[in-house]
C-alpha cells in the first residue's frame, strides 16, 4: 500500500501505476475515467482518459495505430520509440512526475504508461464541451466582428492569436486551485508590456492558495486585487477578442481563465470603463459624438437625481430661468423617500429581468411600465417628476459600457441622495467631495484609478474626450509604461 501513496515518479512497474490511478484518481470507480489495457510487442501498456473532454475519434485512431504495431513491428527492445512514433498527434510529451501526469489527465489529455518505462506519454486530445464563438450580448456593435470569447481557454487564445500574429506574443499558462487546477493564461507582447506589470500579475496568480476557482475570472481577480469593500471594478472585463487584442497591443496584460467567456484586462482606470468598441467602429467625428453622449449619460446616472433633490429641498438655489424645476404634485410620500423607493423598484425590475426567460421579458416590461409608471402616479404614490428623473438616471445606468461600473455608480448615487436628504447643500458637497477623494485614492496594480485626470495627463485626457483618428495616434498609453512607446511613425 505504501508504494503508491508515496509515489512521486512514474514507476517501471505497471501494476504500481495502475494501483495509484485506481486509488488516487478513481480509475474504474469514476465512470468518466476511461481505461484501456493493450499488449504491444508482448509488453503491456495502459491508456487513461477522461470521457466528455477528449476527442473520441482521435483516441480510436491512436488505439488502431498502436494495435497495428503488432502486425508491422517486431523489435521489442525499441518498443518505447516505436510507440512514440505511432502516436498520431501533433502534441506528444513525456512526463515522469506522477502528479504532473494526473494533472494532465484531468485536463483532458490521454496518458499512456508503458511497462518497464519511467516516462509516461501524454497526448493532447482535448475537446472541451462548449459553444461556438458568438457576439457577446453586453458588447454589441453596429459594425465589426461578431465573434466573442468562449469558455474554452484554447479557443480564446486562438481568437487573439488570429488578430495578433506577432512572434513576440506570449500566452503563458498557469494553474490555480489545489482541487480545480483551473488553467489561467497570461497574454502579453514581450517587447511592449512592462515587465514589472507582467511579473506582478504572474506572481500574484501563483501565490493564490485556494481549493478551486468556481466563479472563474471574478474569483481570480478578488484573490489578487485588493477590493476590500470597494464597489468599483479595478480590472476591466471584455468578451470581445478585438478589444482584448487592442489592449494587448497597447501594452496591457490580459488574463484568460478557463470556463469563463470574459477576459480580464489590467491595469485599468475609471475612464477605461467608459469606452466602447462602437466608438472605434465609426468615423472619428461620430465616435467622438457618441462618446460625449455616453459620458453625459453616465454623469446623469450619478448626479441627476441628487442634484434635482437638492433643488427641491432648497429652491432658493435655482436661478429664475430654472424656477420651473420641482414637483408640481408632491404625492402622499415625501419626495426624498419617493426617489429612494423608485430606485429600489428599478433594482427589483433589473433583478427580475435577469431571471426572466426571454419570451417573458416583454411582458415584464409592460407590467413595469403600467404599475410603476402609471398606476403609482394615479394613486399618488409618486409624483410624475420623480418618475421622469429616476427613469433618465436609469437609462444613463444602462448606457454605461461597463456593467460593473454602472452598479458601483448606483451605490455612489444612493450615498449622494442620502447625504442630500439629511444635510441639504452641505451634505451634497461633502458627499461629492468624498466620492472624488475615494476615486483618487484607488489604485489597481500600482496604477492611479482616476488617471488621466488625477494625476493630470493632458494628451491622454484629450484622447479620452476625443476619438482621435488612427493616423494621429503615434504612441501607446503612458500609464502602462510600455517598453516600446511608439505605435506608429
Amino acid at each position: 500500500m505504501g508504494q503508491y501513496k508515496t509515489l512521486e515518479y512514474v514507476s517501471k512497474d505497471l501494476k504500481i501505476n495502475e494501483k495509484y490511478m485506481k486509488t488516487e484518481v478513481g480509475a474504474t470507480i469514476s465512470y468518466d475515467i476511461g481505461f484501456r489495457e493493450l499488449i504491444i510487442l508482448e509488453n503491456e501498456i495502459q491508456l487513461y482518459y477522461v470521457n466528455g473532454i477528449v476527442d473520441d475519434m482521435t483516441i480510436v485512431q491512436i488505439l488502431r495505430e498502436l494495435i497495428e504495431t503488432n502486425d508491422f513491428e517486431s523489435e521489442e527492445d525499441k518498443m518505447f520509440d516505436i510507440i512514440k512514433n505511432r502516436l498520431v498527434n501533433q502534441q506528444v510529451t513525456q512526463i515522469n512526475k506522477i502528479d504532473e501526469v494526473t494533472d494532465q489527465l484531468l485536463s483532458g489529455l490521454i496518458v499512456i504508461f508503458v511497462d518497464g518505462e519511467r516516462n509516461a506519454f501524454v497526448v493532447d486530445v482535448r475537446n472541451y464541451p462548449g459553444r461556438q464563438p458568438e457576439e457577446p450580448d453586453t458588447e454589441r456593435v453596429i459594425r465589426g466582428s461578431r465573434d466573442g470569447f468562449t469558455e474554452n481557454v484554447v479557443e480564446s487564445t486562438g481568437l487573439i492569436r488570429r488578430r495578433i500574429r506577432d512572434k513576440r506574443l506570449r500566452n503563458e499558462m498557469l494553474r490555480v486551485g489545489k482541487r480545480s487546477k483551473t488553467d489561467v493564461c497570461v497574454c502579453y507582447i514581450n517587447d511592449i508590456a512592462n515587465e514589472e506589470y507582467v511579473n506582478l500579475v504572474k506572481e500574484k496568480i501563483q501565490k493564490i492558495d485556494i481549493d478551486g476557482l468556481v466563479m472563474a475570472d471574478k474569483a481570480l481577480t478578488e484573490l489578487f486585487v485588493d477590493y476590500n469593500w470597494n464597489p468599483f471594478p479595478l480590472v476591466r472585463y471584455t468578451e470581445r477578442p478585438d478589444v482584448a487584442a487592442h489592449h494587448i497591443l497597447s501594452g496591457y496584460v490580459v488574463v484568460i481563465v478557463d470556463t469563463s467567456p470574459s477576459v480580464v484586462i489590467m491595469p485599468t482606470t475609471f475612464f477605461d470603463h467608459l469606452e466602447h468598441a462602437e466608438e472605434y467602429r465609426q468615423t472619428p467625428m461620430v465616435g467622438t459624438f457618441t462618446r460625449w453622449f455616453r459620458i453625459l449619460a453616465v454623469i446623469a446616472s450619478l448626479f441627476l437625481t441628487p442634484v434635482w433633490l437638492l433643488f427641491v429641498l432648497e429652491p432658493d438655489l435655482l436661478p429664475n430661468a430654472l424656477s420651473f424645476i420641482g414637483p408640481k404634485e408632491t404625492g402622499h410620500i415625501p419626495i426624498p423617500l419617493q426617489i429612494i423607493l423608485a430606485d429600489i423598484g428599478v433594482e427589483f425590475l433589473r433583478m427580475a429581468a435577469v431571471h426572466t426567460p426571454t419570451p417573458l421579458a416583454t411582458a415584464l416590461g409592460l407590467i413595469a411600465a403600467v404599475l410603476i409608471g402609471d398606476i403609482a402616479i394615479t394613486v399618488g404614490l409618486f409624483s410624475p417628476e420623480v418618475i421622469l428623473y429616476v427613469a433618465i438616471s436609469t437609462i444613463g445606468t444602462y448606457v454605461t459600457p461597463s456593467y460593473e461600473l454602472s452598479v458601483a455608480n448606483k451605490i455612489v448615487k444612493l450615498f449622494l441622495l442620502l447625504m442630500t436628504m439629511f444635510f441639504g447643500l452641505n451634505g451634497f458637497l461633502i458627499g461629492f467631495t468624498l466620492s472624488i477623494l475615494f476615486w483618487v485614492n484607488l489604485k489597481t496594480l500600482k496604477t492611479p484609478y482616476f488617471w488621466p485626470l488625477i494625476p493630470f495627463d493632458a494628451i491622454a485626457l484629450l484622447r479620452f474626450i476625443l476619438r482621435i483618428p488612427v493616423p494621429f495616434v503615434h504612441s501607446r498609453p503612458s500609464i502602462v509604461h510600455p517598453k516600446d512607446r511608439i505605435r506608429q511613425k
